[in-house]
């Protein structure tokens, strides 16, 4: 069991969310947990919540900066508080990449293994530059907004 600030959380977890909104509740609930060199790779089909989620993170880690999905970009970097530190806060879209060797050559290494919090939509797609230790979510549409999210800790 993990706790922290009022969120715990039994891993493996599953949820089932009802709305955007509650499933952007859930990425900030998550953000309680994330500390400087964590990744978070989230996995689903295309409007599953991905982003929504990973917006509910950022809230959740003091990004006051509206994110949007870098969908053509691949990778937004911004600034968050973590463990009481500012660190690069990378969210990371690899839909559009054709796999390790893509993201590799935009300095994917770099970046995932930094110092940072990275969030990787569609982390399935670069699944050699997901650690073990990372958080592994994945998202289900059920139907119209009902979504099932399950949390995974890797090497747990």
């Amino acid at each position: 069991m993990i706790q922290v600030e009022n969120f715990q959380i039994d891993l493996p977890a599953a949820f089932i969310t009802l709305s955007g909104e509650e499933t952007f509740a859930l990425g900030m609930r998550l953000s309680s947990l994330l500390v400087k060199g964590d990744v978070v790779a989230l996995n689903g089909p295309l409007g599953a919540g991905k982003t929504c989620f990973t917006k509910g993170i950022a809230e959740g880690l003091g990004i006051e900066e509206e994110l949007t999905s870098p969908s053509y970009a691949i990778i937004s970097e911004y600034e968050c508080l973590a463990g009481g530190e500012k660190v690069p806060f990378y969210h990371i879209d690899a839909y559009r990449l054709e796999g390790n060797d893509d993201f590799s050559a935009i300095g994917g290494e770099d970046i995932v293994y930094g110092n940072g919090i990275s969030v990787i939509e569609w982390g399935d797609r670069i699944p050699a530059f997901i650690p073990s230790g990372a958080y592994r979510i994945d998202f289900e549409i059920i139907e119209d907004d009902k979504r099932s999210v399950k949390i995974v800790k890797q090497g747990r």
